[in-house]
């Protein structure tokens, strides 16, 4: 499969303006200065989260891209056939997101979190009563992540399956820090006074249509190259 730097940073750009993981954020670092009232919270609480998800990110992509390899372990063309899955794939997560520009419907199918899970999340983030618990939340919560992050992340372990194992790792984690850097800027900027999470919030939820557009775009884009051989 084809792999070059160029396209796990877009990949991973365009899974970094997932609205789910920017709204996860916003939730907890409320339930943060709730409980401690001290804006000292929000910058341990905000690293501590976005550690957790790093991490366990992290594990999620060996775990697929051990899939990956084990599939290719079956027949050995499969790698071609395989690599077309991929395009096709980030082609319809692209126009699911574009979509949602136009359409926009909270909860859609693989751009974001369904709706049924969202209470459950909430009640779990506000137990959070210090930056350990921040950490401990990052990582449950991941898992609620999934439907609305993998797209992205199941495209780029697949091609990053052609790889050794160990030779992926540098790739997985260069990913991995592309991804959360708009959680690290988000808490940095509250924590310095430049913004408040009120307007953050607000800010997700006036742009929301825009970020599915910019992430649908850059996918469906990808998915067209991959498909036609260009990248």
């Amino acid at each position: 499969m084809s792999l070059s730097l160029t396209k796990v940073l877009i990949l991973a750009g365009a899974d970094a303006v997932n609205p789910c993981a920017l709204a996860v954020l916003v939730l907890v670092l409320v339930a943060l200065l709730t409980a401690q009232k001290k804006k000292s919270a929000v910058i341990k609480g905000g690293l501590m989260f976005t550690l957790a998800v790093l991490i366990f990110y992290f594990l999620y992509g060996l775990i697929i891209i051990g899939v990956f390899k084990g599939a290719t372990l079956v027949s050995s063309n499969i790698a071609s056939y395989l690599y077309k899955g991929l395009a096709i794939l980030a082609m319809l997560l692209g126009a699911l997101n574009i979509k949602d520009f136009f359409f926009y419907k909270p909860g859609g199918v693989m751009t974001e979190m369904p709706m049924f899970l969202r209470p459950k999340l909430k009640k779990v983030i506000k137990g959070i009563t210090s930056p350990t618990g921040a950490f401990f939340i990052g990582i449950f919560v991941t898992l609620f992540l999934l439907p609305c992050t993998i797209g992205p992340y199941i495209v780029v372990s697949g091609i990053l399956s052609s790889l050794e194992l160990l030779k992926t790792i540098p790739w997985l984690a260069l990913y991995n820090i592309i991804f959360v850097l708009p959680m690290l800027a988000i808490t940095f900027l509250i924590y310095i006074g430049y913004s408040s999470i009120e307007k953050v919030g607000g800010w997700k939820e006036h742009n929301i249509k825009w970020l599915h557009l910019i992430a649908g775009s850059v996918l469906f884009i990808i998915g067209i190259l991959m498909l036609l051989g260009i990248i």
